[in-house]
């Protein structure tokens, strides 16, 4: 990924920027011209972990690091994050997807009144671009997570119009599938079973899934981060696999073991979409990546009563039954991609907090 020279001497937050993708983000920016990076979390121990890590790796650059302790859901906390900030890659969320099923209102609460926090207190100090990462879960939601997520996409394009119109703030979001080896990914569990020695647990062989991997999510909110309009929607054409192919790929790397169907979990889709009928009547096809621009229209709905609209949603959605389907060969060249899965061979630690 190529730093684009708008970040030269910039002061970028990242929120949830603890986990998989803050790492990634610092890995790709912090040797590069870019003035500050704030790590907004509320998890003092990773903070931590990430602060001597970049300490023993990056001594030269770690001092472009700041850690702030703080909530989305505490909008004093992100006011005080963003004082100053010229760009904001918004990551915090809930997105365990059992988890947000049993515990739904704290769902909402993060994903949901977190976002609209980010946008209020990312307007009232004028930050320039705000990049929201979303999920293919909220596309036809059917679980909590990706209800809430679908409910915090429809805020940013609520809002986005009236944030540029304001302070010129400019919001978008990014969509993605899986990210592989990221928090509560399979196939770090995958390559632990094997390592004990136990059997690979699989919920639907038949089931699949979009894989990208994390410097590929990074790229993603980059080029949102070049192109977006106010309110606009970034997909990536993205790989996908079956469950059962994924389990054969990672085998074929780390040693067979045996497997056991266990049926899907709270909340699971058989597949996932990334972009659904409705939503492909406003797409625009941008090479290796989709853009959706919002629905521009406006509340006063009389002249649709007069006129209609005939086109209310195209043939297919986009999904990871009809996208290219990796067979194994092609899920151990993509998953071999990975940092994650290279330090494993090698037996080293980590260095992206999965």
């Amino acid at each position: 990924m190529i730093i684009n020279e708008a970040f030269q001497d910039k002061i970028l937050v990242i929120t949830g920027g603890t986990g998989s993708f803050g790492s990634t983000v610092l890995k790709h920016f912090l040797t590069s011209d870019i003035g500050e990076i704030r790590i907004f979390s509320r998890d003092e121990k990773k903070q931590d972990w990430m602060r001597h890590a970049l300490q023993a790796q990056y001594p030269e650059h770690c001092s472009k690091v700041q850690f702030y302790v703080g909530d989305v859901r505490n909008i004093d906390s992100v006011r005080d994050v963003m004082y100053g900030a010229n760009y904001v890659f918004h990551a915090a969320a809930l997105k365990e997807v059992p988890s947000c099923e049993f515990f739904p209102m704290e769902a909402v609460r993060t994903n949901i009144n977190g976002t609209d926090n980010v946008i209020t207190a990312a307007v009232e100090n004028n930050v320039e671009r705000v990049v929201f990462l979303s999920t293919d879960k909220a596309a036809y939601p059917i679980n909590t997570m990706g209800m809430t997520k679908a409910v915090a996409e429809k805020v940013v394009q609520a809002r986005a119009q009236k944030a540029y119109e304001r302070g010129g703030t400019v919001l978008s979001c990014t969509r993605y599938g899986n990210v592989m080896c990221s928090r509560g990914s399979v196939i770090p569990l995958f390559i632990d079973q094997i390592k004990r020695g136990a059997p690979i647990t699989i919920t639907d062989p038949n089931m699949t899934r979009f894989l990208m991997n994390l410097d590929e999510a990074v790229d993603l909110v980059a080029f949102a981060f070049e192109h977006a309009e106010p309110g606009d929607l970034f997909i990536q054409k993205a790989d996908a696999s079956t469950i059962g192919d994924l389990a054969k790929g990672v085998m074929k790397i780390f040693g067979e073991t045996e497997t056991k169907i266990i049926g899907t979990r709270h909340g699971e889709k058989l597949y996932e979409t990334l972009m659904t009928r409705e939503e492909k009547l406003r797409v625009t096809d941008m090479g290796n990546y989709f853009r959706i621009a919002p629905d521009g229209r406006s509340l006063n709905y009389d002249k649709f009563y007069v006129e209609g609209n005939v086109l209310t949603e195209c043939d297919e959605a986009y999904t990871s039954h009809n996208t290219n389907l990796l067979d194994v060969d092609g899920v151990v060249k993509k998953i071999m991609t990975t940092d994650y899965v290279k330090e494993e061979l090698e037996g080293r630690p980590h260095i992206v907090e999965a």
